[in-house]
């Protein structure tokens, strides 16, 4: 089952190049190797002068063992976002000013259901002919 990986951005590794917070990045992957720095057989510097950039290269040239490359698995803390997306800028939504008012509500369902009153009109002619006529 794959895992989601937390993204960073290669500005953001970079800041953490102290003694107390060390990020390394090695093969776009990045490290926390903080608690790390005294245990490393080539010493801290070594890994302090690694920060702030890929150092892929550094990583490889030293010729690391199969154990040294499962260790860093332990310090795994996420991966570089090698393509950050741009800014999306929001969107602005417009609201549609509605008239609340009775009268232009009923001026509105006259027009739209114009059949209606028609009808009614046609109904109540049609009654009054019929009611004048008995008479």
């Amino acid at each position: 089952m794959p895992t989601l990986t937390k993204l960073y951005s290669m500005e953001e590794a970079a800041l953490h190049n102290t003694p107390d917070d060390c990020w390394v990045i090695v093969d776009g992957k990045i490290y926390d190797v903080t608690k790390y720095l005294e245990d490393h057989p080539g010493g801290a510097d070594v890994l302090l002068e690694a920060t702030g950039k890929d150092a892929t290269e550094e990583f490889d040239d030293a010729g690391h063992s199969k154990s040294a490359k499962d260790l860093m698995q332990d310090y795994f803390i996420g991966e570089v976002d090698l393509d950050p997306t741009p800014d999306i800028p929001e969107m602005e939504v417009f609201r549609k000013e509605q008239d609340t008012g009775f009268a232009s509500k009923l001026k509105d369902n006259v027009v739209q259901y114009w059949a209606i009153p028609a009808a009614v009109i046609g109904i109540s002619a049609v009654v009054a002919i019929l009611y004048a006529r008995r008479k």
